[in-house]
């Protein structure tokens, strides 16, 4: 309890730096100007993120150092999670080629499974697989995934904050929940360096995260949630179900693009969110939803997983279906001109 001036230093530390990288973005006219890909109409400045990933990289070593959080975890999620900031710091401010952007975001999935020993036996559907070598493969894999779509879903005001602000709250809640306070400590962190950061981002956003900011928490919330199934598979199932929103927006936009011949790392606003926002006519409603969804639907699933002792894939299913139906109604995935303007 005596390091808990941790939590709102970290939330005024990301504010203050929030504050200062958008009066640098301006002063550099560092801008991110809309064009017919955005889902904004206003110049606003970019590059807010950064304030995210020093914010919470400062607070590693104190954890490390107090002894509230074992030194394996903290060098895998910083190291890997500079590594994604960096390429994405680098790409707000020039280009840099896809291949070698993905070559990157691998090197920091593999760092963090070297560090975290590996992705552990998972329970699916009642029986415990033993990944061995395939595990390395297929974390690797989700951790890349995980933090390329956090980058492709931070198309609105607000949507990537609230999304990491309520996943990071809920498994500290579940984490309490299930007696491992050990765990709780990184994402409340997080979440309280992101918190600083909605105060700006909120709808109307007074500055954008960029892919700096984006990318890295993706790649964190991906090893958090690898950590936790280091603890038990129920809590690992939960952080996917937590993460729901996105993933499954995400993939489904994914999928029916790649099905459909489209280049996927080409700009678009095909995602389900983006469509809805549209038909919204503002960002707030859909940043609103998606926070209310995570709280009245996903939260109590999870906690279902963790507490209740429902089988975490059946969970994980339960919570997708109907988040599959909303991505399906609102054309996740569908050529922009083959949608009406009255039903995006």
């Amino acid at each position: 309890m005596i390091y808990l001036w941790l939590v709102p230093a970290i939330a005024l530390l990301a504010l203050s730096l929030t504050a200062a990288l958008r009066r640098y973005a301006l002063s550099r006219s560092i801008i991110d100007i809309p064009n017919a890909r955005s889902s904004h109409s206003i110049p606003t400045p970019r590059g807010g993120g950064v304030a995210i990933v020093i914010a919470f990289l400062i607070s590693l070593p104190v954890l490390g150092y107090v002894g509230l959080v074992e030194w394996s975890p903290l060098i895998a999620v910083g190291g890997a999670g500079i590594l994604v900031a960096v390429i994405g710091f680098m790409d707000d401010h020039g280009h840099i080629a896809a291949r070698w952007r993905l070559l990157g975001h691998f090197g920091a999935g593999i760092w963090a499974l070297v560090w975290m020993g590996g992705f552990p036996p998972i329970v699916i559907f009642g029986m415990s697989m033993e990944l061995r070598w395939f595990g390395y493969v297929l974390a690797a894999i989700y951790l890349v995934w995980l933090l390329n779509l956090y980058n492709f879903m931070d198309g609105i005001d607000g949507i990537a904050s609230i999304e990491a602000l309520c996943v990071c709250l809920g498994a500290c809640f579940l984490y309490w929940l299930n007696g491992t306070p050990a765990l709780i400590w990184a994402p409340l962190v997080l979440a309280m360096a992101v918190l600083g950061f909605l105060y700006w981002n909120f709808p109307p956003a007074r500055i954008f995260m960029g892919d700096a900011g984006s990318g890295f928490l993706g790649i964190v919330l991906g090893v958090l949630s690898i950590q936790a199934a280091w603890e038990s598979s129920a809590l690992f199932w939960s952080w996917l179900i937590l993460l729901g929103v996105f993933i499954v927006d995400a993939t489904f936009t994914l999928l029916r693009r790649l099905i459909r011949g489209d280049k996927v790392y080409e700009a678009h606003r095909s995602h389900a969110y983006q469509f809805a926002s549209r038909r919204f006519g503002r960002h707030l409603p859909v940043t609103i939803a998606v926070g209310a969804i995570n709280l009245f639907w996903l939260l109590p699933i999870a906690l279902c997983v963790t507490y209740w002792g429902l089988d975490g894939a059946c969970g994980l299913v339960m919570a997708y279906i109907p988040l599959i139906i909303i991505a399906v109604k609102f054309h996740a995935g569908a050529l922009e001109s083959s949608v009406s303007p009255s039903a995006s």
